[in-house]
């Protein structure tokens, strides 16, 4: 028997989900989830069985014969900071993301589904590399305040894998390789890996480095506490403001960069100014860490769904390519990377963790 492996993402609105046979992917669909159906569900974790039945319902649909499965593997969520790896979901996993004890989001529901379709069947569930993967250099924890440390959250799912699919193409280990990995989506993270960690990167959820369509980035410190004690915001807006409703959103109305690029070209100035200070943000991200690295920089690499776009690509390339040789792979490629994890979990080729509390 062929072993196949379901694969889920779980996003605020959808649940991304596909089902592998080695590197083919058999099946792949879309769930889409209206407002409606969301308003009912006071936190995210109370959406587990409406998505679970989701799930289980389009599989039904295509006749897909669940005892093929091997393993089931979801997106990791909010969890306290963790090495980058395969994780196996156990009690302890479960029990803070039910609490959404670091955070309540989408993907917190990625291990809670992969493990209630997988322990029935009795497979194993797994998730990799969450968004709280956190290999920081002690220095770049440092900020200026001994109050706050960086944190690093990022999207360290298509960071690794596209960061291993450079090295497999050039025929190298990811851990002899200095990279610097720009993800252009919703949000932006530009890490520098080395020897096989992401020792910087931008906090790309709550407000720090190159905005992106719907996150402001990094704002002016004293402008943004002015704000927050004018007494015309409340603290759910200013939060609304760096994350959600930032970026692109503020300034043009839009998180969809194809709709900037269509005003860029018909010559709108608003539409030429955020373009361009986009490209200029990621890129000078891009600079920061080639300096960070001592310039000591094998490739640079763009990728995320905002790296179709030819013209900011060239644009990148046109500031950055000075630096090292850039490689571009576009779009997310985050369901193919959780069947890889799965895959090289059952084989052995990666090392299975435990998550300790």
């Amino acid at each position: 028997m062929v072993q196949s492996v379901l694969v889920i993402n779980p996003g605020s609105t959808s649940t991304k989900m596909a089902v592998f046979e080695g590197e083919n992917r058999i099946f792949d669909n879309t769930l889409s989830h209206s407002s409606e159906e969301l308003a009912v569900f006071k936190t995210t974790a109370s959406q587990y069985d409406f998505r679970r039945k989701a799930i289980m319902a389009k599989l039904a649909s295509v006749d897909f014969d669940l005892h093929r499965l091997v393993a089931v593997v979801g997106r990791g969520g909010g969890l306290h900071p963790i090495p980058s790896g395969v994780y196996r979901v156990d009690e302890a996993m479960k029990a803070d993301l039910l609490a959404a004890r670091y955070g309540d989001h989408a993907s917190n529901l990625g291990a809670l589904l992969a493990d209630g379709i997988a322990f029935p069947l009795g497979i194993p569930a797994f998730i990799a590399d969450p968004i709280v993967v956190d290999e920081l250099s002690d220095l770049a924890r440092v900020s200026g305040h001994k109050l706050f440390s960086r944190i690093s959250i990022f999207h360290a799912l298509n960071h690794k894998a596209v960061a291993r699919r450079f090295a497999a193409a050039e025929g190298r280990k990811y851990e002899d390789l200095n990279l610097i990995i720009a993800h252009m989506g919703g949000g932006v993270t530009v890490g520098l890996h080395m020897a096989g960690k992401v020792v910087d990167v931008n906090n790309g959820l709550n407000g720090e480095g190159p905005f992106g369509p719907e996150r402001s980035g990094t704002l002016p410190a004293a402008a943004l506490a002015k704000l927050c004690f004018s007494g015309r915001y409340s603290e759910k807006e200013v939060l609304r403001m760096i994350t959600g409703e930032g970026g692109m959103v503020s300034f043009l109305g839009t998180n969809d960069m194809r709709d900037v690029e269509k005003l860029y070209r018909a010559g709108d100035p608003e539409g030429i100014l955020y373009y361009k200070a986009f490209i200029y943000q990621v890129g000078k991200a891009i600079g920061a860490l080639a300096a960070a690295a001592y310039g000591k920089v094998d490739a640079i690499i763009l990728t995320g769904g905002i790296a179709y776009g030819k013209e900011i690509v060239e644009s990148l390339k046109a500031m950055c390519s000075f630096i090292a040789p850039i490689v571009v792979y576009p779009g997310e490629g985050e369901l193919e990377a959780l069947a890889q994890a799965g895959y090289g979990a059952l084989s052995g080729a990666l090392r299975v963790e435990d998550y300790l509390p």
